[in-house]
């Protein structure tokens, strides 16, 4: 048996590109092929190009038929009563498409035979693999609206696939899911039958969606708390006030602000959060805003209570 030179059957170099292969396949196929060639020895020509259209057409197969060629050539000249070396396909492996039998590779020289021959034995083997599809997880970013409200979205998903050959491909795909009312950042959405295909004839995986909220000009999500900043005059802060604070649903309630509340002061308003079963809570949190001092009225009414508050020392405890 004599080592198969499958770049001179297609007579392309070593550095041929897949499509510089697919192109010198087409070309020699139109000329040998025994339906229109009358070259005498058409069909012989014809399944040497087949055979080196399948090796090197093949990733794995034409990587391992490469790093063969290269341990042969070191070792001598490869012509002659030519066996593979043991281990040589340690580190690939050689996949299979539904239609690629031995039957299609039963004229096939016993070259292929002795370097993939086995190699097709284990993925047929791999064809009666039975086994359920892996789950799948990717994220979601929804509004802070449609986790209160709930809502149905479509979104692209980037997916690594299967091909018939048991090549990863990666491809787009649109899915619609359902958002349902009180979902917070964390949780998983899970779409079934979404996942990677099963083997065998077993069911696939499922798709589990991670819930992200993106950010909101008022309101801070925190599992199903929110927290809203609220700005209050230093009056409302000192004396007291009855202010009124919108809530995430689009209803506006009063709220009571205490006397000498202090910046950073919290108020709960409870179950104004995120539905559940336990419904959250909205954390209001107090900021004093101070009025500019634009005015003589404005100025004038500071300096009065300065004067005012004169024994007040709010940096007595830094010691100075």
């Amino acid at each position: 048996m004599e080592f198969k030179d499958y770049y001179s059957a297609l007579g392309i170099d070593r550095t041929a590109s897949d499509d510089e292969v697919r192109k010198a396949y087409r070309k020699l196929a139109r000329k040998y092929h025994p339906d229109v060639s009358t070259e005498a020895d058409a069909e012989q020509r014809m399944r040497d190009i087949n055979e080196a259209k399948d090796v090197l057409g093949d990733k794995e197969k034409r990587a391992a038929y490469d790093a063969l060629a290269d341990r042969v050539a070191r070792g001598g000249s490869p012509e002659g009563d030519f066996r593979p070396p043991p281990g040589w396909d340690e580190g690939f492996e050689f996949h299979r498409g539904p239609r690629q039998g031995p039957a299609d590779h039963a004229d096939f020289s016993d070259f292929f035979s002795s370097l993939f021959g086995e190699a097709e034995r284990r993925g047929a083997a791999r064809q009666n693999f039975r086994a359920r599809g892996e789950d799948h997880h990717a994220a979601i970013e929804i509004t802070l609206e449609d986790a209160l409200n709930g809502a149905e979205r479509e979104i692209t998903l980037r997916a690594q696939t299967i091909d018939a050959q048991g090549h990863p491909l990666w491809s787009n795909r649109t899915l619609s899911v359902k958002i349902p009312p009180g979902v917070h950042p964390g949780q998983f959405i899970r779409l079934a039958g979404q996942g990677m295909p099963g083997h065998g004839g077993e069911p696939p995986g499922d798709l589990y969606l991670e819930v992200r909220i993106a950010p909101h000009k008022l309101y801070r999500v925190e599992e199903r708390d929110l927290y809203m900043t609220l700005p209050v005059t230093p009056t409302e802060a000192a004396l007291g006030a009855q202010v009124q604070v919108p809530t995430p649903t689009g209803g506006v309630v009063e709220v009571s602000v205490p006397r000498n509340a202090r910046s950073g002061l919290k108020l709960r308003l409870k179950g104004r959060g995120l539905a559940g079963k336990t419904p959250g809570d909205l954390y209001l949190l107090l900021d004093i805003a101070l009025p500019p001092a634009d005015g003589d009225e404005a100025r004038k009414a500071y300096e009065q209570l300065a004067q005012a508050t004169s024994s007040f020392h709010p940096r007595q405890h830094l010691g100075v």
